[in-house]
């Protein structure tokens, strides 16, 4: 596994990310991996390292660069706790939609740019906070995003004009949702309301109730459910390789 520390250029500065890569003489796929609200950790290096090993090339990028570098929180993060979401409010308060679209089309056209990814789709999953991340950017680049993923994401559907699910008519990718139970950032009527808004997008697309609370996929917090967890990347595993890897013909 080659493994490196890298800069993505954005429009509002560079990125500190994560590139890793398997040993290949052939190019392969590429993968955005957005983080949860607790930012860039070791468990996401390992997750992203997970996906690699099946034969892609993962950058996972500090999506809250523009406040700081990582890691983002100076303290064990506990939103039962002010101070924890003080800090999560001053992390993604600079992230509006428009701000996610600028920087996942950085991260598409920097992965475009390596000799070592194919010219084929690219994949992109969000976790958490950063499901709705996930969804534009598949809207912002319908042109290299072929798959895109979002587990226990929350807010994907709201009752306003910034609602994340109002891009899906721009999403030309098949999409996979994950849903927690339980979950207050992602609630049944909203699940409901955004599946009913995919049926009328009418693109591929795949949504599941997982027997886990918000966050589970994650492995180092109390919520981690490693059954689940274990099911999710299978869905994410299956997602990534029937999207995005060429058909071999004969």
């Amino acid at each position: 596994m080659i493994e490196q520390q890298v800069e993505v250029p954005t429009a509002d500065g560079k990125v500190d990310a994560l590139l890793l890569r398997p040993e290949s003489d052939d190019p392969l796929p590429g993968v955005i991996s957005l983080t949860d609200g607790l930012g860039f950790r070791p468990a996401f290096a390992d997750q992203s390292k997970r996906i690699a090993e099946l034969g892609y090339v993962v950058l996972t990028p500090n999506i809250f660069y523009r406040t700081s570098k990582s890691p983002v929180f100076d303290h064990e993060p506990d939103f039962r706790h002010e101070r924890t979401t003080t800090r999560f409010g001053e992390l993604k308060g600079p992230l509006s939609p428009d701000a996610m679209a600028r920087d996942g089309s950085a991260y598409v056209d920097f992965l475009a740019k390596q000799p070592f990814v194919s010219s084929g789709p690219m994949g992109v999953v969000g976790f958490c906070f950063a499901g709705q991340f996930a969804l534009c950017v598949a809207a912002a680049r319908p042109d290299r995003i072929g798959a895109g993923a979002s587990f226990h994401g929350g807010g994907l559907f709201t009752d306003t004009v910034k609602s994340p699910h109002l891009v899906l008519p721009r999403v030309k990718a098949r999409l996979y949702f994950g849903h927690a139970e339980h979950d207050q950032s992602m609630p049944e009527e909203a699940i409901e309301k955004l599946e009913w808004a995919l049926q009328s997008w009418g693109g591929s697309y795949e949504s599941e109730m997982y027997a886990a609370r918000h966050g589970w996929m994650i492995p180092g917090r109390e919520v981690h459910n490693p059954e689940e967890a274990e099911r999710g990347f299978a869905k994410l595993t299956e997602l990534f390789d029937s999207t995005l890897r060429a058909p071999v013909t004969a």
